[in-house]
């Protein structure tokens, strides 16, 4: 690979940095960028690695087996990819009833992926009294970078992009809670044998 072709092509850190900023320029590119979809899988894989190891401390911390902590842990970054792809099929659908030349599914993966960039801190749920608030605040940033994203991947105002989020990301919230409300009470159970 050329000098020139590899300062051209942005690295994982500062596409992060870029997709962390909401910056809508970046959005717009993504998916004419060589090899987007790739560094867009692996950011919605450290985003669930983040997320799987720092609920799985918490389990550690309470005492759960290791067994169940392994479960946990697989089961929560798998949790967090199906709901990339779940998310982007959401608003592939709804963008393609909205406007007819909309984006194909592939083309809004790494757009997506990129808007998963805040999860990549779920680490910090680990802090004590602040988990669950910090947990919130990235899923909301996430789905401010998501709507970045869908504004100018399909070209479209920002309230309707917003509407285009919003349909698939409560549900996506719901099935996240309710893992980890399951997991808890496999933890409760386990804790009073």
């Amino acid at each position: 690979m050329s000098k020139d072709r590899k300062q051209s092509d942005p690295g994982i850190c500062q596409t992060i940095g870029n997709a962390l900023a909401l910056n809508g320029s970046f959005y717009e590119t993504a998916r004419n960028t060589p090899q987007n979809r790739r560094i867009a899988l692996t950011i919605v894989i450290l985003a669930a690695v983040a997320y799987a190891l720092g609920s799985g401390v918490i389990l550690l911390i309470n005492r759960a087996s290791y067994t169940l902590v392994l479960v946990a842990v697989l089961i929560n970054a798998l949790a967090l990819v199906a709901s990339y792809y779940f998310w982007t099929f959401t608003i592939w659908k709804v963008g393609h009833w909205m406007k007819s030349n909309a984006p194909t599914y592939g083309d809004l993966l790494s757009p997506i992926g990129f808007a998963y960039s805040p999860q990549v801190l779920n680490f910090l749920t680990l802090i004590p009294l602040l988990g669950r608030p910090i947990e919130l605040i990235l899923a909301v940033w996430s789905l401010l970078a998501a709507i970045v994203a869908v504004r100018q991947g399909l070209n479209i105002s920002t309230p309707r992009a917003a509407l285009i989020c919003l349909l698939g990301w409560p549900l996506i919230q719901v099935a996240i809670g309710f893992v980890q409300v399951l997991q808890q009470e496999m933890v409760t159970s386990v804790a009073m044998r």
